[in-house]
């Protein structure tokens, strides 16, 4: 009889590549013990990504929904239907652009260190700033009026 057909030889073996396979010292066995221990958390609906129409505009936000077509606050856009469209100009689905979520710097990540920090301030932020600054300058300009 050969080895080949013996039917206890091939058990033998896979019982010694399992062995080295369960042993929790091979660094694969701790990367995916890893894995499997950090359970990913779900987004809030602030964290999740805005998507901006191209044609308009609108910006479709997940913190909100969208109470015209009954898709309420909480449903990421990826959830969204596919017949969905634009409640503004009536756009698409696809024609939306990935903005990210809100509350974070809008640019490319490599711009956000130029500039004079103007780059790292969210929209909001900008814009209290540039009101700012107008509300001040229209102030200075009506307090000529009371020079003599």
């Amino acid at each position: 009889m050969s080895t080949e057909s013996n039917p206890q030889a091939d058990p033998i073996d896979l019982g010694d590549e399992q062995a080295v396979d369960s042993n929790p010292a091979t660094p694969t066995a701790e990367a995916e013990v890893d894995q499997v221990s950090e359970p990913e958390k779900p987004l809030t609906p602030q964290e999740m990504d805005r998507y901006e129409c191209l044609a308009c505009g609108y910006t479709y936000e997940p913190a909100k929904g969208d109470d015209r077509s009954n898709i309420k606050a909480g449903v990421a856009f990826q959830d969204v239907p596919l017949n969905w469209r634009c409640p503004v100009c009536g756009a698409q689905k696809k024609r939306f652009a990935n903005v990210g979520p809100a509350g974070t710097p809008s640019g490319f990540k490599e711009n956000l260190s130029y500039g004079l920090g103007v780059n790292t301030l969210t929209p909001g932020q900008k814009s209290i700033l540039i009101f700012g600054a107008l509300a001040v300058g229209f102030f200075f300009f009506i307090s000529l009026y009371g020079l003599r």
